[in-house]
């Protein structure tokens, strides 16, 4: 049975009038990447920051690896890497310096130490900018160095907060890679991001949470079963009028049909051979059509139809 590494229970976090956290609740096992999302303004840092002891909360309880996480638990702490969304470096160092800084923070044999770095180092890839200060660095080298200070340790809790923001395709790639690489090798990973494909890629479960409450949590494919859009069908066509909008509408699993700028967008919940009827009613009214797609819902389906808005759009 899988340990627990992370649990919290009845959360609640208050700013004077406003409640950041609802009495929250979470659990987190061994060897997940568990992906955390919400928009803006959700409670998806102030979570993490009480998680790590930043912030005192008004009611509730944190354990971390089966132990109450306080702000004096440094054995805890020791065991936790850090990588936020703001790159947090030091400029007057180099690229080495930098990460045997941090790695010092919780490694003082100077042997083991480097060993650490050397490793962080070859892992990030950054073997040919160790004498680089970071303003010579480029963005996705930058994430890079960022990464690899806050897991140079070989912490058991990693806590990736947006690493991909603002890099390039390649070092995004790269990135999330080394993030399946660091759970393979035994870390637990609470990932946070708003590209939805990257946590379709990597994560194992996933929390959508909003006014701090947590609304729905499961695989991507429990997600996807919860919500009613199961297939969306797009159709290229040059007409469709009102006749034919209100006939696709008549239906059964069809609950939304929509054309604008010469495209037929169709919804469906449930049903088989949805495409195939769809088609069949345009050919029996002479419409003529161009390139059709067919999709299933994906994790933007699920959050859109879950909190009404748009990740992306939210976090804007």
């Amino acid at each position: 049975m899988a340990q627990t590494v992370v649990k919290i229970e009845n959360l609640v976090k208050r700013y004077k009038d406003l409640i950041a956290l609802d009495h929250f609740n979470l659990e987190i096992e061994q060897g997940e990447v568990f992906g955390l999302l919400g928009p803006n303004g959700s409670g998806k840092t102030t979570a993490i920051n009480c998680l790590l002891s930043l912030l005192e909360f008004d009611k509730g309880n944190i354990e971390i690896f089966g132990k109450e996480m306080t702000p004096e638990s440094y054995d805890i702490k020791s065991q936790i890497g850090i990588v936020m969304q703001n790159v947090a470096v030091f400029e007057e160092l180099t690229v080495y310096e930098n990460i045997d800084y941090f790695c010092g923070l919780y490694v003082k044999d100077k042997t083991l130490r480097k060993q650490y770095v050397e490793e962080a180092i070859d892992f990030v890839s950054l073997r040919d900018f160790v004498k680089f200060r970071p303003k010579k660095l480029s963005g996705g080298l930058l994430r890079r160095l960022n990464i690899a200070c806050g897991i140079a340790h070989k912490p058991k809790l990693i806590i990736l907060d947006e690493p991909t923001v603002a890099v390039d395709p390649q070092s995004r790639n790269s990135i999330l890679e080394g993030i399946q690489r660091l759970n393979e090798q035994g870390a637990t990973v609470i990932y946070t991001s708003h590209y939805m494909e990257e946590v379709e890629q990597i994560c194992t479960r996933i929390a959508i949470i909003d006014k701090g409450k947590n609304l729905a949590i499961g695989t991507k494919d429990e997600l996807k079963s919860m919500i009613k859009n199961t297939e969306t069908i797009v159709i290229e066509t040059a007409f469709a009028d009102e006749k034919i909008i209100a006939l696709l509408r008549e239906q059964t699993h069809i609950y939304e049909v929509v054309y604008e700028d010469g495209r037929l967008t169709v919804k469906c919940s449930g049903g088989k051979h949805n495409l195939i009827k769809v088609l069949n009613i345009l050919r029996e009214n002479d419409i003529y059509f161009g390139k059709v797609y067919s999709q299933l819902p994906t994790l933007n389906d699920v959050f859109l139809e879950i909190t009404g808005k748009h990740l992306r759009d939210s976090e804007a």
